[in-house]
């Protein structure tokens, strides 16, 4: 069964466009109207592991973790997991169902770097029920229950791995790190060291930039998306684990030592304007992830980094949210990266 469904040469080429192709607009897309995506959407998991890492700080309303405090900016509270596993179905619906782009044939030992909620995790634990699954996290907010192949722990993977050279992976994941790793050089050398020869390395990430396919919308003053990523980038730049670098992160596989490095990068709609059924449903669930992605992303960035009042981030969080709302035909680029440990 397992081998079926990771026989798939590229889940994505039918619906998803790859970055420099244009997304045809539904002719019945008004741009005028109020967009029909709601705020209310998705629901929750909870947590595991030991009372001494679920001792948590609380700040402007939002919970953060509290092992290894203040090396991430985004909060972990309900909400955030909602939203995390609002992403987690946005990669599968880019990925036509999959769960990975490297050419996988029965791994037997599989890391999630990052595994927030663990629903990656325990998706890939049940798709291939003959391997060890291992989820990291600062954040123990992983369910109590799990399938028994798959186990959560609470590490820094900035920290030096601790994993024996006996119990190498046979796959290492990533997914939405960026903002949180301030050295992606020295992550990759780590994760090539514990992979074993013919082992992949996979990074799903989003280039937190958003751009406006429609170039005939008038005016040219400064929108409250341009001014608010214009400081997340600022900003995650400054604290030192920059949000705006997935760009750089193949030549920085490259450069650690891997072989065969892929990178496909597609083009992802924010709301309904695509005529492309498929295509809709991804920018609709897009639509509502852009807008409740606003405040985690801009909360203790902007106050503890920036400098801002938390009624100034409020403001802006609510102009930016208003603005993804609008039936305009925005879009976002996603990268899919692999490479492989050479010696095979």
């Amino acid at each position: 069964m397992s081998d079926q469904r990771t026989a798939q040469s590229n889940p994505v080429e039918a619906a998803v466009p790859t970055e420099g192709r244009a997304i045809e607009a539904d002719e019945g897309f008004d741009t005028d109207t109020d967009s029909a995506i709601s705020e209310e959407d998705i629901a929750s998991l909870t947590t595991s592991l030991s009372s001494s890492v679920r001792d948590y700080v609380y700040e402007n309303g939002r919970r953060y973790h509290k092992f290894r405090e203040g090396e991430y900016l985004f909060p972990n509270d309900d909400a955030e997991q909602d939203r995390l596993d609002m992403v987690h179905h946005i990669f599968r619906l880019m990925l036509g169902g999959s769960l990975h782009m490297a050419p996988l044939d029965s791994p037997q030992r599989v890391l999630d770097i990052g595994t927030g909620t663990g629903i990656w995790a325990l998706d890939m634990a049940d798709e291939f029920p003959g391997a060890e699954v291992l989820g990291i996290d600062l954040s123990p907010i992983q369910p109590y229950w799990y399938v028994p192949n798959c186990q959560f722990v609470v590490d820094d993977v900035e920290a030096p791995w601790s994993y024996p050279p006996n119990r190498s992976f046979d796959y290492i994941h990533q997914r939405n790190m960026v903002g949180a790793i301030n050295d992606w050089d020295q992550l990759f050398k780590q994760g090539l060291q514990h992979l074993r020869p013919g082992g992949y390395y996979e990074v799903q990430e989003f280039r937190v930039w958003f751009h406006d396919q429609d170039e005939r919308r008038p005016g040219s003053e400064e929108s409250s998306i341009d001014l608010w990523q214009r400081n997340l980038t600022e900003g995650t730049a400054r604290f030192g684990k920059p949000l705006n670098v997935v760009e750089q992160l193949a030549a920085k596989m490259k450069d650690a030592g891997f072989a065969g490095v892929r990178e496909q990068v597609l083009k992802i709609p924010i709301g309904s304007w695509p005529k492309d059924k498929p295509l809709k449903k991804i920018g609709q669930w897009m639509q509502v992830h852009a807008a409740d992605s606003v405040e985690p992303l801009t909360l203790a960035l902007f106050t503890r980094v920036l400098g801002w009042s938390e009624l100034e981030c409020r403001v802006l969080i609510a102009k930016v949210r208003q603005e993804f709302r609008e039936n305009r035909q925005l879009y976002v680029y996603a990268h899919f990266i692999h490479g492989q440990k050479p010696g095979v």
